[in-house]
């Protein structure tokens, strides 16, 4: 079996802009080949070689020429010909014998890149995998901290070596432009962003994310001291109407943003509750409630107790109209027995009348408990409360007869407390005079959390002590079944109705 073939691109010079797969693949290989021109010493070896192992085979592709002149009969191109069949064949030998070669690369291996010299000569021939790196246009981007391009500009990358004129032509007709391979060509390509009239647009960036990394305007560059790897960097055309995130800018406008967590944890989360959790500068809340959402040192929190809901929706319309963006958080939606109803309250005075107001909906604890024993809320269904610190045990009571009398299934709200803990009793009376001692009812407890516990009961043997605070109740209509299935029992409720 033959080993296997890897062009690895290494980046542009740093070394921890190595990719992690590079990196890996430069630790297993059995031998390291590598470019370098006659004086051997090889940049891409010195990026790698914090990742090589004792042991490695390194195999030196020393140019025979870089720039000068050679009797070669095929000229200068038919010289390094003959050098890429050499350095293939010599990496082939290694191939043959099932050897894993990694052939470095500055950059990216197939931009501009000599590992494609090989890869031409000997991936139809063995297993290959290229492996792309950091090119130098990115990190001379990078360091000189301006975009490229943006929407649907152009960018152009050119080598040095192009002629003068048609250099011009190419910066005179595009948006963004990287001009690679200065050295030599570097006044050709000073004269070139002139007479494209580019050339007060133009960087210069040289060794760009190494320790001697240099930039400057290219104007201002003595020829000189030019190296080859060096590059002109012309940035985004909005580079030069573009006002740093800071300057001038006025303070957003506060709002108030009411966001439903879900029954528990950050997997009932919507996507857009994260969203708008993740804009607030404010958190306000149920302090149970505040804590659920990760710590974030940017945004301040206000924890309050859960009986102050007018305080809580006031102090944040308050901090929203001192530029806050506030997040008023609840638990399931907080449109059902929770915030929102209290935040438009206050934001109907005067006072608040600019303050934006948006509703993000959650999953409701009905819902969440629903899906936990089956689908007992598939036909028509009410929601109630039995808390009656809000309003009297009267209308509460009332209510549940009213509900019982129509045969829907209900979602029970607030049964208990630990100062509140009759009702419940009271409710099942209430239901027993309507419903038949069978009805179907399902207990769920912190479902989400880890205490979650889904109990199917009966109306007639429901247990009020068992439930308390945490728990919503389920009571099911005369449709409401309850059937054995592998795993335990189902409770559903048909969506037809007996006419």
């Amino acid at each position: 079996m033959t080993g296997r073939l890897y062009g690895v691109g290494l980046g542009p010079g740093d070394p921890e802009l190595v990719t992690v797969k590079a990196a890996r693949l430069i630790g297993e290989a059995d031998v390291i080949a590598y470019h370098s021109a006659r004086h051997g010493r090889s940049i891409a070896r010195s990026i790698a070689l914090s990742y090589m192992r004792d042991g490695q085979v390194e195999e030196l592709l020393q140019y025979p020429l870089t720039t000068e002149t050679t009797d070669h009969p095929g000229g200068y191109q038919g010289a390094l010909d003959d050098f890429y069949a050499v350095c293939a064949q010599r990496l082939a030998v290694h191939l043959d014998a099932g050897r894993t070669v990694v052939v470095l690369c500055e950059g990216d291996p197939l931009f501009y890149g000599s590992y494609m010299h090989m890869h031409k000569r000997l991936a139809h021939r063995y297993p290959t995998e290229v492996v792309p790196g950091v090119t130098s246009v990115s990190g001379a981007s990078a360091v000189l901290g301006r975009p490229l391009v943006e929407r649907d500009e152009i960018l152009t990358v050119l080598p040095g070596t192009l002629p003068a004129d048609v250099l011009a032509d190419k910066l005179r007709n595009t948006d963004s432009a990287a001009v690679l391979k200065l050295g030599r060509t570097f006044e050709k390509v000073r004269d070139a962003l002139a007479e494209a009239g580019r050339l007060d647009e133009a960087w210069y960036v040289e060794r760009a994310t190494t320790k001697g990394q240099r930039v400057a305007p290219l104007k201002d560059v003595d020829p000189s001291e030019v190296p080859y790897f060096s590059l002109a960097l012309i940035p985004s055309p909005a580079e030069r109407t573009f006002v740093p995130e800071h300057a001038g800018r006025q303070e957003q406008s506060g709002q108030v943003t009411v966001i439903g967590l879900g029954p528990a944890g950050r997997p009932w989360l919507t996507p857009e509750a994260q969203e708008a959790l993740a804009d607030a500068t404010d958190l306000v809340g149920y302090g149970p409630y505040v804590d659920r959402v990760p710590q974030n040192p940017r945004q301040r929190r206000h924890r309050t107790d859960n009986r102050v809901e007018a305080e809580r929706a006031r102090h944040a319309l308050e901090m929203a109209l001192g530029g806050a963006r506030v997040a008023v958080v609840s638990s399931g939606d907080p449109g059902v027995f929770a915030m929102a109803s209290a935040v438009l309250e206050q934001a109907g005075e005067e006072r608040y009348a600019g303050v934006p107001v948006r509703i993000v909906p959650g999953l409701t604890a009905a819902q969440a408990v629903a899906s936990r024993a089956g689908a007992p809320l598939g036909h028509d269904y009410c929601v109630l409360s039995l808390s009656d610190i809000l309003k009297p045990w009267e209308v509460v009571a009332d209510r549940i007869t009213a509900a019982a009398k129509s045969d829907m299934v209900l979602a029970v709200y607030n049964p208990a407390s630990r100062n509140r803990a009759w009702q419940v009793g009271a409710a099942r009376d209430l239901l027993l005079e309507h419903r038949d001692p069978g009805t179907p009812v399902v207990v769920g407890r912190d479902v989400g959390g880890p205490e979650e516990s889904i109990t199917i009961t009966t109306l007639g043997e429901l247990d009020p002590s068992a439930v308390d605070m945490r728990c919503l109740l389920l009571v099911g209509s005369s449709t409401t079944r309850v059937v054995e299935r592998e795993g335990g029992p189902v409770v559903y409720t048909p969506r037809r109705y007996p006419s």
